[in-house]
């Protein structure tokens, strides 16, 4: 648990955040899980985000991932449990996510709106990814101003084989509709050094170098005043809007409670193996199919 006690962050146990030098530095922090995304860490983070926008010394924001992962997906043993929600209270019954699907709708766009503060906060974010940035994951980067990856980073979305489709969607406005098909079609990874190539990442280093690498950017980012800062992020982020990017987010929400509910062979196949034999065999006969899972691009 850190002991950080501030206006928006209260003594957060699944995320750290650390400043210096006007940089916010905020981390998943569940290593022994891959980092992989449950409600009190999705909410830790977005507090994070607003507790960076809000202090007057902070100017830019790096978020990012401890241990071997940046982030490897949404937590599927809790998001097959119900995502951890509570469906009655005393007296009261509530919506159950997967059931019905208005139900679904709801339960992902509360979960979207922990995503979609990126993006709506005044101040600059970065995401430095190394190792797994899969599934959920790329829900939380793609929203980032800047993805700046390790060489042999891996992303991609492999919950698209027989899970759902991604509930917050950048994918078109980074790398355009083939690759965004190429890639969600198939849920296949592609390396950092390959995203660059078409859009998904701005820049990749070598993996020892990308500590350093996304240091320097963002001391270079955060030299400059915050109001310049959210000037430029919003008219960018205001030209993405007349994209329709918001709209897309809302739709992206519906589809995936749309996807949630399939009753294909795949789908139904992964929720049995859920349920009678766990997390590892459920990923090992979805994505056995796919071989090492990688797109290369030529």
């Amino acid at each position: 648990m850190s002991e950080y006690r501030g206006k928006w962050l209260y003594e957060p146990q699944q995320i750290l955040f650390d400043v210096e030098d006007a940089v916010a530095t905020i981390t998943f922090n569940r290593p022994d899980k891959r980092n992989s995304l449950n409600g009190q860490m999705l909410k830790e983070m977005r507090d994070a985000l607003l507790e960076a926008d809000d202090r007057l010394d902070i100017n830019a924001i790096v978020l990012c991932g401890a241990g071997k992962d940046f982030c490897a997906g949404y937590d599927l043993e809790q998001a097959y449990e119900g995502r951890g929600e509570k469906t009655e209270l005393g007296n009261y019954q509530y919506r159950q996510a997967g059931q019905r699907f208005d139900d679904d709708c709801f339960s992902m766009e509360r979960t979207q709106e922990n995503a979609l503060v990126i993006p709506a906060i005044h101040k600059p974010v970065i995401a430095k990814v190394h190792g797994n940035c899969l599934a959920g994951g790329t829900d939380i980067a793609l929203q980032c101003d800047l993805v700046i990856m390790a060489d042999d980073a891996r992303i991609g979305f492999p919950a698209t084989r027989a899970n759902g489709s991604p509930p917050a969607h950048m994918w078109i406005y980074h790398c355009g509709p083939q690759w965004a098909k190429r890639m969600l079609f198939t849920g296949d990874k592609m390396s950092g050094a390959d995203a660059v190539k078409i859009g998904l990442a701005l820049e990749s280093w070598p993996a020892e170098e990308l500590d350093e690498a996304v240091t320097l950017l963002a001391r270079r980012v955060a030299a400059v005043d915050q109001e310049l800062l959210a000037a430029h992020k919003r008219i960018v982020n205001l030209a993405l809007e007349q994209m329709g990017a918001n709209t897309i987010q809302r739709l992206a929400a519906e589809v995936d409670a749309r996807a949630h509910l399939a009753t294909g062979p795949r789908r139904m196949q992964f929720k049995s193996d859920m349920k009678e034999h766990g997390l590892k065999t459920a990923l090992t006969n979805r994505d056995a199919p796919f071989g090492d899972g990688f797109v290369r691009v030529r």
